[in-house]
This record gives C-alpha cells, sequence and structure tokens, in this order.
C-alpha cells in the first residue's frame, strides 16, 4: 500500500540526512544504506515496516551512480552479478513476506540482533581483508558448477537481508565475491549492481505486501540523490590509505550502537 502521511516539520532533517550518508556511502561502499532503518526508528519514530521500505527507495540512487560508474571504469563483471542478483531476486521477495508476518517490536529487535551480528563480522574481518589485498587475485570462476552454486547461495542471503530489514545486504554479498575468488579490482562494482538487483527487488515486493509512505520517500531520496552524486566528485582523487581501517572499525561501532539501542529501546 502506498500513502503520503501529513508534512511534520522534523522531516526536513531527512534531506539532510540522505546526503550526508549519500557522501558517507562513497567511501564504505554499500553499507551506506544501513543507517536509514535505524534512523528513521529511533529519531522520526517511523514504524518499522515503513521504515525498511523507505530506506530501500532511498537507497537506489546510491546503487544506481555507484554501479554507473563502476561499469564506465571497467569495474563490473556483468555474468556474476547477475548470477548472484538472480539468487538476490528470491531473497528479497522472501525477505519482504518475512517483514509483513513480524510486528514492529519484533522487526525492531530483529534488526538490532542483526546490527550487533554484522558489527561482530566486520571486527572480524579486519585482518582477513588485510591478507586479502596483499595476495593475488586468482579466480575460480571458470570452474561453473563451484562457483554458481556459492554465488547463488550469498545473493540469496543478501537479497533476503535487504527485503527484510530495508539495508543494503552488502556483508553476505561482499562475501560471496570473495569466495569466488573475483579479483578485487571487480568487487566493489559488481557488488553495487547486485545490491540494486537487491534493492529493487525487495521495494517491489514491499509495494505488493507492505506499506510505503511517499512523503518520506521524496524528503530522504532527495538528499540521497544529491549525495550520490557529489559523492564521487570529492572523493576522486582522496587516499584514504590506512585510514581504511579505521574508517570500517569506527563503521562497526556506529552500527553496533544501533543494535544495542534497538534491542533495549
Amino acid at each position: 500500500m502506498i500513502y503520503h502521511s501529513a508534512f511534520e516539520y522534523s522531516y526536513l532533517w531527512l534531506p539532510l540526512l540522505g546526503l550526508v550518508i549519500g557522501l558517507l556511502a562513497s567511501v564504505i561502499g554499500g553499507g551506506g544504506g544501513f543507517f536509514f532503518p535505524p534512523l528513521l526508528i529511533l529519531f522520526f519514530k517511523v514504524p518499522a515496516q515503513i521504515a525498511v521500505a523507505t530506506s530501500l527507495a532511498a537507497t537506489l540512487p546510491i546503487c544506481i551512480v555507484g554501479a554507473a560508474v563502476h561499469y564506465r571504469n571497467g569495474n563490473l563483471d556483468l555474468n556474476t552479478g547477475l548470477v548472484f542478483g538472480i539468487a538476490g531476486i528470491l531473497g528479497a521477495l522472501g525477505g519482504a513476506s518475512v517483514t509483513g508476518l513480524l510486528t514492529p517490536d519484533q522487526l525492531k529487535t530483529t534488526f538490532g540482533v542483526y546490527s550487533i551480528l554484522l558489527a561482530i563480522l566486520i571486527i572480524m574481518n579486519q585482518r582477513k581483508e588485510k591478507k586479502d589485498k596483499k595476495s593475488k587475485d586468482k579466480s575460480i570462476r571458470s570452474k561453473v558448477l563451484k562457483w554458481i552454486p556459492r554465488g547463488s547461495f550469498y545473493g540469496f542471503a543478501g537479497g533476503a537481508i535487504t527485503g527484510t530489514f530495508g539495508t543494503s545486504g552488502t556483508a553476505p554479498v561482499l562475501a560471496g565475491l570473495f569466495a569466488i575468488k573475483l579479483p578485487l579490482k571487480m568487487v566493489a562494482g559488481t557488488s553495487l549492481m547486485i545490491i540494486f538487483i537487491n534493492t529493487v527487488s525487495a521495494l517491489a515486493g514491499h509495494l505488493v505486501l507492505g506499506v510505503i509512505d511517499l512523503t518520506l520517500v521524496w524528503f530522504l531520496t532527495a538528499g540521497t540523490v544529491a549525495g550520490s552524486i557529489a559523492g564521487p566528485k570529492l572523493t576522486t582523487g582522496i587516499k584514504i590509505g590506512n585510514r581504511e581501517g579505521f574508517i570500517k572499525q569506527t563503521f562497526a561501532f556506529i552500527v553496533l550502537a544501533f543494535g544495542i539501542i534497538l534491542i533495549f529501546t
């Protein structure tokens, strides 16, 4: 169901939040979309199901612009993206169905648990990522019987998380791309393509099965469109270097804090 809620002055903060998160996503990737649901739930008192659907709509510009830039630069593997994406469609639609079965409090608590697990996963993978960057990337994608089932599993998991919680589902997607040993330079662009497919599918599921507040969508998306366009321009030529680990750790602790707050409020 689609509807327009009454305007509230607090909604004027939404474009600014969308702009900041859109810029942030240029640095940390698809994870930028994680922040929308908890912000809407905690600070704007939006019911969890509506926050999930609104987050999906607001994340689309980030995915579209990011994937387009990587495709233009040759850093996107279409075949791999399609395998993950097709499986992700099924997961996203299933996740949207699960969201409709939960009460707002149950969904909020479940999202909190997911946030804590995601934060722990990010922290634990820090050392592994450093080792992966130092090693040479050798693709096993030619072994079709091995990587397609594995890629489908991770794609389905990413889609399910996207559909259920309204986030990008980046963690399982990246885990799957690393598992099939996709060349590192292709990971970022391909993951954004997969996240885009998952987001569109999940949003379609919520249009049919859930509730979408277009007032929230317009305000928040206005900011993410600006942020997703300005982000690549502002970050061009910026060398993150040793700060990459610090950025990811900071992101992990913020995710952890959101998870704890969602569970106990």
